[in-house]
């Protein structure tokens, strides 16, 4: 445990990655009480941690970060020991087409998440924290070669990327102008279990098992590093335990695939599972005009996180994507709820009446 850490606030629990890591808290650390705070947008479903929702130490609460009030009075009742901020719009393609909502997110959301903890723990900070969880993609576009480290400056190229650059800075700030104190992980592209399917690799299995076109960016030769969820979950365990307060730590799976390779993989490993002819699903596969400022490649080099804190991916990529897969293909109905929208119905059915 971290000294002093009882209340732990998760925002976004119920989103991809969100809900993996408050299922890993929840699970691991009966003594903490684990507060799971998610607007419930498009992309948040709390069908993903149904299992846990009866545990004696989670408690789920719908807010939006973007409501200071709100926010205010959650850490006024609740007075969190720390904070691990998820709660993110994270869809580039959405970024473009709506940058407003993405500066309201994840950079005013941010913000009065730091002004609530910085306000009840102010002078009292001991075994405090606010880890911020971030991406890659603040760090700009990579040529051949190299890969994004700690020093790495931020070039932001999209919407998103620049609302997230823009929430690790103020969290820095926060840090060096009020001493409060932070930790900050910058990750690769996640994959695993119920991602939402706007999403690159549930998009492509599902479009397989429907027989529908497979979309790729301009020559799909984009470049990017998958990390499994789970093993990022245990880099954020490990950071939120035994990181160094006020530092950063980029965490990757080291492996890095162009997008058209990894659809190709994908064709091959769901045509399997399915009992298809080998290759059958390639025809799919339809090139579509690229997406606007398209980072060409990212990376990151984890030497940090693996020299202090004993980490690195335990999930090899081929055997990561299969599980993914398999996993996609044995909960079609949670996948057909998700794509229809029908999912939402879950929070009424199991809160609208108390």
């Amino acid at each position: 445990m971290r000294k002093g850490v009882k209340r732990i606030l998760i925002t976004g629990g119920a989103g991809f990655i969100g809900s993996h890591v408050v299922r890993h808290f929840v699970l691991r650390y009966p003594e903490y009480e684990v507060y799971n705070l998610d607007a419930l947008t498009y992309a948040g479903n709390l069908e993903n941690i149904a299992d846990i929702e009866k545990e004696k130490n989670y408690r789920f609460i719908k807010a939006d970060i973007r409501d200071v009030g709100q926010i205010n009075a959650l850490f006024d009742r609740y007075r969190f020991d720390a904070v691990i901020h998820l709660a993110a719009e994270s869809h580039v393609d959405r970024s473009i087409e709506n940058p407003h909502v993405f500066l309201e997110t994840n950079v005013l959301g941010t913000s009065h998440l730091l002004h609530a903890f910085h306000r009840i723990h102010q002078g009292d900070t001991g075994g405090k924290l606010f880890y911020q969880i971030s991406t890659d993609e603040v760090y700009g576009s990579l040529p051949e070669g190299g890969c994004f480290s700690e020093q790495s400056p931020y070039q932001p190229r999209s919407p998103y990327a620049a609302s997230k650059a823009a929430a690790d800075h103020l969290v820095r700030a926060f840090g060096n102008t009020y001493a409060l104190p932070y930790v900050i992980s910058n990750c690769s592209n996640n994959y695993g279990p119920y991602q939402f399917p706007e999403k690159l690799i549930p998009l492509v299995i599902n479009n397989i098992r429907l027989g529908k076109d497979i979309p790729v960016y301009g020559d799909g030769q984009q470049i990017r590093d998958w990390l499994y969820v789970k093993d990022h979950v245990d880099a954020i365990d490990r950071i939120f335990h035994s990181g160094r307060v006020g530092e950063t730590y980029m965490i990757g799976g080291n492996n890095e695939q162009t997008n058209l390779d990894l659809v190709r993989m994908l064709c091959e490993i769901t045509d399997e599972v399915l009992g298809r002819e080998k290759g059958e699903s390639l025809s799919l596969i339809k090139f579509v005009e690229d997406r606007k400022g398209h980072d060409r490649r990212y990376a990151v080099c984890t030497d940090k996180i693996s020299k202090e804190l004993n980490w690195s991916p335990a999930t090899g990529f081929s055997s990561g994507l299969r599980k993914t897969v398999e996993w996609y293909l044995n909960h079609l109905p949670w996948l057909d709820r998700v794509t229809s929208g029908e999912y939402r119905n879950y929070y009424h059915n199991m809160y609208g009446n108390r």
